[in-house]
């Protein structure tokens, strides 16, 4: 079975679209193994968006993810990393398509609700930033 990471952004906490979104993935079939809401520090977050450091948005996605709370979920599954890229929907709302995530909720690029990780070494080291026991 193959495990990814997904995280609902602080702007899906702050709305209350965590039951709804949990419901779409258990409704697929997949296995949330972990969740945990937790109050992100900067360090996590930072680990997290590694990749856009030096970037002239890192800042700005760095402070949005610190406003809230985030629900950091470990969701198991048969090629749960490209179903669940499929489910989460385009980054751009205006791109996504109705019945998906973002289709459904999001109104903006940068506060789009989720995360899910891109790839196999994505998730692996995305759960051993926010699961360090899990990894």
């Amino acid at each position: 079975m193959e495990k990814t990471f997904i995280m609902i952004k602080s702007d899906g906490v702050q709305r209350g679209l965590v039951g709804d979104i949990i419901s779409r993935i258990e409704n697929k079939g997949y296995l949330l193994t972990k969740a945990e809401l937790i109050h992100p520090d900067r360090k996590t977050v930072e680990a997290h968006y590694a990749e856009h450091k030096g970037r002239p948005y890192f800042e700005s996605l760095v402070a949005f993810i610190l406003e809230g709370p985030v629900m950091a979920m470990v969701v198991e599954g048969e090629n749960i990393i490209k179903v669940m890229r499929l489910l989460i929907g385009d980054k751009n709302p205006e791109n996504a398509i109705p019945g998906t995530i973002r289709g459904d909720f999001a109104n903006d690029t940068t506060r789009n609700l989720i995360h899910g990780a891109d790839s196999t070494e994505s998730a692996q080291r995305e759960i051993n930033i926010w699961f360090p026991k899990e990894g």
